[in-house]
C-alpha cells in the first residue's frame, strides 16, 4: 500500500524479484539465464511467503477454535495448468482487474491450494465475517469487490496484524497514511485496527489511486509501493502502463504483490472445488451489532454481565489496546457484540457502568495515561544519547521507539536517525 505502507513485504521479498532497469523478466525476450534467476528468486520469495503467513497464522485470535475444514468432494480438481487456465479466464471475465495466469501465478496458487491449505481454510472462516463489511464499503463506491481479497495479502485477515515497520490492521495502514484518511492513534485505542473504519480508509485510498491510474492492477501496486514508484516504472518502461509490462521496474517486493493477490483471489473463489472449506468461527457479521459506549468501559464487566467470551470480544473489537474504550470529548466509541448482547447491554448499561466506575477507581493508579499521538518526527542522536534519554524526550517508550524503527537492541549510533512520534496529553 502506499508510499509509506511497503510494510510486510519489505523483509518478505527482499531477496525475492532482484530486477534492475535492463531486466526483463517473464518477457518474450527473456533470456534462458535470466528466467532460471527469475525461477530462483520466486522459490526463495514463496518460502519467505510461508513463513509470514506461518506468523500471522498463529496470532490469529481463533486459531484453536478455527481448524483446517476439508470438504467431502468426490472429484476435487487437480493442480493442473489447464484447469487454472480455464478458471483463471473465468475470472477474468467478470472481474476489472487483469487477471493473468502465467508460472510465477502458479506457484502462488499452489502456496495456497497445495502446501497452505490449512491457513486457506483459517481465512476462509475469517473471510466469512469480514467480507460481507467490506462488500458494503466498496458497494457504496462502486468498486470491483474482488479488492476485499487484498486483506488476504496484506494481513491474512488477521485484524491485529502488524509488521516490523509498524504497519497495522486489516490492511496495513502506516501511522502516517492512516492519519491522512482519519484514523487516530492514542494510548487506548488504534482506528487501524477498526475494521469498519480502516476499510473505509483503504476505499478512499484506492480511489484515489484510480483516479491518478485508471488502472486497478496498478491500483495494488501503488498501494503496496505508492504512487511515485508506479510512475516511475511507467516511465522507464517506455510508457507502458500495463502491471505486467512495468513489472520489472516496480521495487521487487511490489513485483510479487499483484500476483500474490491473483493467486489469492482464486485461492478464496474457486478452494471449494479443490476440496478446501472454511474452518469454524463463531461470529458472523450479519449477527453483530454495534453499541455507542457512553461511560469509560474494560470488556471484563461485558464479559462477566453479558456472558460474552472474551476472544469473541476481542475478535470483534480489536481497535482496544487494553481491552478499555475510553470516552473522549469530541470522540465516539463504540462496542461490537452478537446481537442478542447487544441488546442486553442497552438494557443494562446503566448497572454496567456502575460497575465499570468501581473498577477503574480501585485500579485509578495502575490504569495507563491518556495521550494522542502526535506528529511524526525524526531525531538525529547525539553524543551521550541512549534510547532512555531520547524516549523521555518525548514522552514515549524505549519498546514503542524499537518498535517503529525495527530495531532488535538497544545500540545506537551518533548520527543516527530516528523516527519517533511524540506523545502529548
Amino acid at each position: 500500500m502506499r508510499t509509506t505502507i511497503t510494510l510486510l513485504f519489505t523483509f518478505i521479498f527482499a531477496i525475492a524479484f532482484s530486477q534492475n532497469s535492463d531486466t526483463t523478466a517473464l518477457s518474450a525476450d527473456t533470456n534462458a539465464t535470466g528466467l532460471a534467476a527469475s525461477t530462483a528468486l520466486d522459490s526463495a520469495a514463496l518460502w519467505a511467503l510461508d513463513d509470514r503467513l506461518a506468523k500471522l497464522d498463529s496470532e490469529h485470535v481463533f486459531r484453536t477454535a478455527a481448524q483446517v475444514k476439508t470438504i467431502d468432494t468426490v472429484h476435487p480438481l487437480p493442480l493442473t495448468d489447464s484447469i487454472f487456465e480455464h478458471y483463471m479466464a473465468e475470472l477474468d471475465q467478470r472481474t476489472p482487474f487483469e487477471m493473468t495466469y502465467n508460472p510465477t501465478v502458479r506457484k502462488y496458487i499452489e502456496r495456497y491450494l497445495k502446501f497452505g491449505t490449512a491457513r486457506l481454510s483459517r481465512m476462509m472462516a475469517h473471510g466469512q465475517f469480514y467480507f460481507p463489511m467490506f462488500e458494503e464499503h466498496l458497494d457504496k463506491y462502486d468498486m470491483p469487490l474482488e479488492i476485499k481479497y487484498l486483506a488476504v495479502v496484506e494481513s491474512a485477515l488477521n485484524p491485529k496484524a502488524r509488521s516490523y515497520v509498524g504497519a497495522t490492521g486489516l490492511w496495513q495502514f502506516m501511522y502516517s497514511t492512516g492519519k491522512m484518511y482519519d484514523l487516530k492513534v492514542n494510548s487506548y485505542v488504534d482506528d487501524r485496527n477498526d475494521p469498519m473504519k480502516s476499510t473505509e480508509a483503504a476505499c478512499q485510498y484506492m480511489l484515489k489511486m484510480y483516479a491518478v491510474f485508471e488502472d486497478w492492477n496498478l491500483v495494488l501496486a501503488a498501494y503496496n509501493s505508492g504512487p511515485g514508484n508506479v510512475r516511475k516504472a511507467i516511465r522507464r518502461s517506455g510508457g507502458k502502463t500495463s502491471y505486467w509490462e512495468i513489472r520489472p521496474f516496480l521495487p521487487r517486493e511490489t513485483s510479487a504483490y499483484v500476483p500474490l493477490f491473483i493467486a489469492a483471489t482464486y485461492a478464496m473463489e474457486y478452494g471449494h472445488m479443490y476440496g478446501v472449506g472454511p474452518a469454524d468461527i463463531p461470529a458472523y457479521y450479519i449477527e453483530t451489532d454495534t453499541v455507542r459506549v457512553t461511560n469509560q468501559l474494560h470488556f471484563q464487566q461485558v464479559e462477566q454481565q453479558l456472558s460474552v467470551a472474551p476472544d469473541l470480544l476481542e475478535f470483534l473489537n480489536p481497535q482496544y489496546r487494553y481491552k478499555i474504550i475510553p470516552v473522549v470529548d469530541g470522540t465516539d466509541y463504540f462496542i461490537t457484540l452478537p446481537k442478542e448482547s447487544a441488546a442486553s447491554f442497552r438494557a443494562q448499561q446503566d448497572s454496567i457502568y456502575s460497575i465499570a466506575a468501581g473498577y477503574f477507581e480501585s485500579r485509578a493508579s495502575a490504569m495507563p495515561e491518556f495521550t494522542q499521538m502526535n506528529e511524526r518526527t525524526t531525531h538525529r542522536v547525539k553524543s551521550g544519547e541512549t534510547l532512555g534519554h531520547i524516549a523521555g524526550k518525548y514522552g514515549v517508550g524505549v519498546s514503542e521507539i524499537k518498535r517503529w524503527n525495527g530495531l532488535t537492541s538497544d545500540m545506537i549510533r551518533i548520527g543516527q536517525r530516528i523516527v519517533v512520534y511524540p506523545r502529548r496529553i
